[in-house]
C-alpha cells in the first residue's frame, strides 16, 4: 500500500533522519537536499527567477505546512536527481506522503510533467490532483 495522509505512512524503502525544511517542497536531511516529487510550491521572496511561472500562494504558509508534516519516522523513495543536484523523491512520515500533504492543504500545485512514473498521481487521493 502506498502512503497517503490517512494510511500507513511508513511504506517507502529507506529511513530518513535529521531532516529540516528548506521551503514548501524541499527538505534537507544531513547533506542531502531532497525535492518532493511532482509538486511546486510558492517561492520564498527573491527565488522566483525572471520569466518563470511560479506557483501562486503564500511561501511562508507552504513552508510552515511542510514543517508541521515532518514528524514521526520518515521514509524515502528516491526516483532521480534534478538539474540542481537535489534528490527527487517521495517522502512519508506520520502525516503520510509529504507531496500529498502539501497538495491536500492547498500549499502546492501538482505538476504531472514532473511526476516520474506517475508515482504521486497513484499515491495521492484523486481529489487533490
Amino acid at each position: 500500500m502506498l502512503p497517503t495522509a490517512s494510511s500507513s505512512p511508513n511504506a517507502y524503502e529507506e529511513p530518513l533522519s535529521g531532516c529540516t525544511v528548506t521551503d514548501g517542497d524541499t527538505i534537507r536531511c544531513g547533506s542531502e537536499r531532497i525535492r518532493l516529487l511532482a509538486i511546486d510550491t510558492p517561492e520564498l521572496p527573491g527565488h522566483c527567477r525572471k520569466g518563470r511561472n511560479c506557483a501562486p500562494g503564500d511561501p511562508y504558509a507552504a513552508t510552515a505546512s511542510l514543517e508541521a508534516a515532518l514528524t514521526g519516522n520518515l521514509t524515502i523513495n528516491r526516483v532521480g536527481e534534478d538539474h540542481y543536484g537535489r534528490t527527487l523523491a517521495r517522502v512519508a512520515g506520520a502525516k503520510g506522503d509529504l507531496s500529498c500533504w502539501q497538495l491536500e492543504r492547498g500549499h502546492a500545485i501538482y505538476k504531472p510533467d514532473w511526476d516520474n512514473g506517475m508515482r504521486v498521481a497513484r499515491t495521492c487521493s484523486g481529489s487533490v490532483l
